[in-house]
């Protein structure tokens, strides 16, 4: 196997992998070679979706979804009588 050195990373950074490590239950070492592992056989373009309910769904399914409150139907309300007001617009409020 080889050996990689990456310099310069920002401490956020380093932090936030070592927090994604720890919640895999995986060491930074191991983490990062997963990353890097998924990186690679990935291919580069973005996978296509085919359309936005299932670009939702991939977002929100892993977290257990989310209920959307359904309002209560209400009457429409009364139209305003167009046919009422004269063409000129003299009597308009």
């Amino acid at each position: 196997m080889a050996n990689m050195t990456v310099r310069n990373v920002e401490d956020e950074t380093k932090q936030q992998l070592r927090l994604r490590a720890a919640r895999h239950g995986n060491s930074l070492e191991a983490e990062l070679r997963l990353i890097l592992r998924d990186a690679a056989s990935s291919r580069d373009e973005a996978p296509r979706r085919t359309n936005l309910y299932d670009a939702i769904r991939e977002l929100v399914e892993p977290h257990g979804g989310f209920e959307i409150p359904i309002p209560l139907r209400q009457p429409a309300p009364r139209p305003i009588p167009f046919e009422d007001w004269d063409d000129e617009g003299d009597d308009h409020p």
